[in-house]
């Protein structure tokens, strides 16, 4: 008997944390949200809500020289960051987690300070350091900024599917005969795949929606999908901007359920 008014107070907190969760949630999401109709309206400006419901800004954005060749600079620079900040950033997970190397706290700090040091400190000097080398507003230039930012992302997913992988099967390759390379790439490289493909799809999303690096080293020529975003929303401020941010929304969202998909995959092998 005394123990019933607790027992049903139980569900309603629960209930009550839920919803406020839900609300918190909602909030941080709505600024989103509200972009995807505003990328719809048949106005020249930016409204919300919509007076009519077009896909004009799309078909816009699509048809504009600068906006596509801002979107396949960042695509270019996205792909081949994924590429060598995967391979780094495995390499050096292998390192840190596996290696007797002297300092290692001291590494492991410097290898994932990008992720903590403000991006506004970081773009200053890289600018500073790639402007007296020519490597402002070039495709090399933003392949070395983005991959120092990707690289702690791939260290972290990688290094925690290295921390799950059972070192015996290693160990029972290694007796059957491989040598180290071999059992690498046979045995432990498809069981840590998982946590590789997730630093890779990190790694793209860190590259192209990268915006404050960007608007320090870019150019003329090379220049980003967020620096061109920056400069039409101060002289140019169209329903594009939210039709460009709809895109890359979604985007994200499709890569962000695609590493959803790769854990629960390798949760579920377990």
């Amino acid at each position: 008997m005394g123990n019933a008014p607790s027992a049903s107070r139980l569900p309603l907190a629960a209930i009550a944390f839920t919803v406020i969760i839900g609300a918190i949630l909602f909030f941080l999401m709505l600024p989103t949200l509200v972009v995807i109709p505003m990328s719809l309206g048949t106005a020249n400006y930016i409204e919300f809500p919509p007076s009519g419901l077009t896909l004009r800004w799309y078909v816009e954005y699509l048809q504009d020289p600068e906006w596509v060749r801002a979107t396949l600079f960042s695509l270019r620079v996205a792909l081949a960051t994924t590429l060598t900040a995967t391979l780094i950033g495995t390499l050096a997970a292998i390192a840190l987690v596996r290696g007797e190397l002297p300092g290692k706290s001291f590494i492991q700090a410097m290898t994932l300070s990008p992720m903590v040091i403000p991006h506004i400190v970081i773009a200053v000097a890289l600018f500073l350091v790639f402007a007296p080398l020519r490597l402002t507003g070039n495709f090399f230039g933003f392949l070395i900024a983005h991959t120092m930012l990707a690289v702690p992302y791939v260290v972290l997913t990688v290094s925690a599917a290295l921390q799950r992988f059972d070192v015996t099967l290693e160990l029972a390759a290694l007796n059957c005969g491989a040598n180290r390379v071999q059992a690498f790439l046979r045995v432990v490289l498809p069981n840590i795949l998982p946590g590789v493909a997730a630093g890779g799809i990190f790694a793209f999303l860190t590259s192209f929606d990268e915006a404050t690096v960007a608007f320090f080293i870019s150019g003329i020529e090379g220049k980003t999908i967020t620096r061109k975003m920056f400069e039409d929303i101060d002289f140019n401020l169209t329903p594009v901007i939210a039709a460009v941010s709809t895109v890359l929304v979604s985007a994200s969202l499709i890569l962000m359920a695609g590493v959803q998909l790769l854990q629960s995959r390798q949760a579920g092998k377990r």
